[in-house]
């Protein structure tokens, strides 16, 4: 199938679609979040892309109706000294799931094709060692049990350049942009192919890449999270229906007079 081509901002989703879409889906989240705790099931779901791609937001679309104990948002800084002396992949597996929970991969194990090989903080030879063993690594993972899903944000050059100069203006969304997004946007061009190099290397029948357009960050967000849902066959489970107990007057009391001359925040909205 042809990709699709980039949305204009005419053709932008509206907020309101928007927000009634993501609400459904949001239901089907808790739904899976139930059947994975009690099944035990593993996921890992692995967002990557370029600066600016949307992973951050599509992230927070998932998470903000769950449970943090079940799925656990896993971004990690740059190695330590002592980390850079451990096997690559080893401060990735031990965030790992345990039964029950969903791990999300802002960023992954997949540094190392993009960020490290393209801005040269990794060898030729260390970043050609791990594309020949990372479908292997992930093969023993998926045959674990673990449902691993990995997927590509893919924005266009002139989106990108957008939402940069967005960051810049906006006071409170500079953090976003950090030097090491600067440099990137001067190499679209080297970021590509290695993109292109990593698909080539990673995309397995076990564990495959896939690739949602995100121009459109609204359609973007939830066309991921429907596909993640469509790809994790789970059941909804019935739990009881929660009936809150009559309150006790047993040793009542002015709960609100014992506050007098307690020091409260000021009411200034």
């Amino acid at each position: 199938m042809a990709p699709k081509p980039a949305a204009g901002n005419a053709d932008k989703m509206k907020r309101k679609a928007y927000e009634k879409e993501l609400h459904k889906l949001q239901v089907e989240l808790c739904e899976l979040q139930e059947w994975v705790k009690e099944t035990g099931a593993r996921v890992i779901v692995v967002f990557e892309g370029r600066d600016a791609a949307g992973k951050g937001g599509t992230i927070k679309a998932i998470t903000e109706r769950v449970s943090p104990r079940i799925f656990r948002t896993v971004a990690l800084p740059a190695p330590s000294d002592r980390e850079k002396t451990q096997l690559f992949m080893q401060r990735y597996i031990e965030r790992f799931p345990a039964a029950g929970e969903i791990i999300i991969f802002d960023r992954s194990w997949y540094n190392r094709a993009g960020v490290e090989y393209v801005m040269g903080f990794c060898s030729p030879q260390q970043h050609e060692r791990f594309l020949e063993l990372c479908p292997q690594i992930e093969k023993y993972v998926v045959d674990g049990g673990i449902i691993l899903i990995k997927i590509w944000l893919e924005v266009g050059k002139h989106e990108q350049e957008r939402r940069f100069l967005a960051r810049i203006e906006d006071p409170v969304r500079q953090w976003k942009l950090s030097p090491m997004d600067v440099e990137s946007y001067g190499r679209w061009y080297d970021y590509s192919k290695a993109r292109d190099l990593m698909l080539k290397m990673t995309d397995s029948k076990h564990a495959p890449w896939y690739i949602v357009r995100s121009d459109d960050k609204r359609r973007a967000r939830l066309n991921c999270i429907a596909h993640i849902l469509s790809l994790i066959k789970f059941k909804k489970t019935k739990s009881p229906k929660v009936k809150l107990p009559k309150r006790s007057n047993q040793r009542k009391y002015d709960d609100q007079a014992s506050l007098h001359g307690r020091t409260f925040v000021a009411e200034r909205y």
